[in-house]
């Protein structure tokens, strides 16, 4: 098969879909990959890395594109007005393509590549299965996301994390709360406790208590009044209107007593959860810090708008917008290695094999056939209305 990688053009992201040890193994199996020019740059992977995997490097993306047998992406094909270029157009049809398509909040695009007769398969809708776990893209990236929220809070706060013993005397430690407790939750958890912080979680799910306390934070029980507040995927589900509000009126006091605040919960394809009002805000410290990891879904806080930082009654609130492209070498790494598990599955004997009765395959796959086969995204082309979920991704 030819496969290729093209690079991405869409704003603020420096990853890339494979990097070259990948590239050499399928390389090895056979196929033939091509690169975009300078597709690996911005992540560290640099072209003659990859001509050293065996990969052929190619500087006119409408040849990459319009003569691949499988095109590999992170993030969706550009397309529309102001996008640096059409990339659907460029597809050839028949052909697949594999990457975070977003189809629930970009369904245009799913329409676009259904009629190109495109088969797509967007890597956040894997399963969360123990048989998909090597194939998880949306956890590796979580893992990233809840690392660099630490970071980011960490350096924004105006005072120490841990507890240090000086000549001034004892300073106290940060006293942070992670509010949604699914991998980049837990992973901002375990990491602003190696940096020294008191930690608490919060999660609507009882069931994670266990992994937050084994981190070593302490988990935040709100006496709800609800039940089955977790869906067979392991996300959260949509709280009714007085159970939010009753939710809302107990992390108030929580929030509060909190330095730093990072916030987590989201669901792919859904708006995020309001977790923090304006009020809350207000009785927040001063100086004290929330890093909304749902900034690009709308945000868990009231006050937070995405890519921007605000400051609002001396509490600073960051809206990072694709923080995981921050870190685009590990990114990169933990992607690719997604992506070439995926291509084990439908990739058989060098032909591209797709078998529906898999699950993987079959809940992963957006468009074949020129038709939208995902049941959800197919929904919400027909303008189907849609829940809105809470809980850590």
């Amino acid at each position: 098969m030819k496969i290729s990688i093209p690079k991405e053009l869409a704003p603020l992201e420096l990853r890339v879909a494979l990097v070259p040890d990948s590239v050499a193994r399928l390389v090895k199996q056979g196929h033939e990959v091509c690169v975009e020019t300078g597709a690996g740059e911005r992540a560290s992977f640099t072209d003659a890395a990859y001509q050293a995997a065996g990969a052929q490097i190619v500087s006119d993306p409408a040849a990459l594109f319009g003569e691949s047998d499988l095109v590999l992406k992170v993030g969706a094909p550009l397309c529309g007005p102001g996008a640096a270029r059409d990339e659907v157009s460029m597809l050839r049809p028949g052909s697949a393509l594999i990457g975070f398509l977003e189809p629930l909040m970009r369904p245009d695009v799913a329409v676009l590549l259904a009629a190109r007769s495109v088969t797509s398969f967007s890597m956040e809708l894997v399963p969360r299965t123990t048989r998909a776990q090597n194939m998880d893209a949306l956890s590796s990236m979580a893992t990233v996301a809840g690392y660099k929220a630490a970071l980011l809070g960490a350096s924004t706060l105006p005072r120490f994390f841990p507890m240090l013993v000086t000549a001034a005397g004892t300073i106290p430690p940060a006293h942070v709360l992670v509010l949604g407790a699914g991998v980049a939750g837990l992973q901002a958890i375990a990491t602003t406790r190696r940096l020294g912080a008191v930690v608490e979680g919060y999660d609507v799910r009882p069931a994670v208590k266990e992994e937050i306390e084994s981190l070593g934070a302490t988990f935040v029980e709100l006496d709800l009044g609800a039940k089955d507040t977790q869906d067979a995927g392991g996300y959260a589900k949509e709280l009714s209107g007085d159970t939010h509000q009753r939710e809302l009126q107990l992390l108030a006091p929580v929030v509060a007593r909190a330095d730093l605040v990072i916030t987590t919960a989201r669901i792919p394809g859904v708006p995020a959860p309001m977790l923090i009002t304006e009020e809350m805000v207000k009785g927040m410290k001063y100086g004290s810090v929330i890093v909304d990891l749902a900034a690009d879904t709308g945000g868990n806080c009231a006050l937070t708008r995405a890519g921007e930082v605000v400051v609002a009654n001396g509490v600073t609130i960051l809206g990072p917008v694709n923080i995981v492209a921050q870190l685009p070498i590990h990114a990169s790494q933990m992607y690719s290695k997604n992506v070439l598990n995926f291509l084990g599955l439908l990739i058989k004997d060098g032909v591209m094999t797709l078998n529906f009765e898999d699950d993987i395959l079959k809940g992963s796959c957006v468009t074949h056939g020129g038709k939208i086969v995902h049941q959800r995204t197919r929904e919400r082309v027909e303008g189907a209305t849609q829940p809105v979920g809470a809980g850590g991704k």
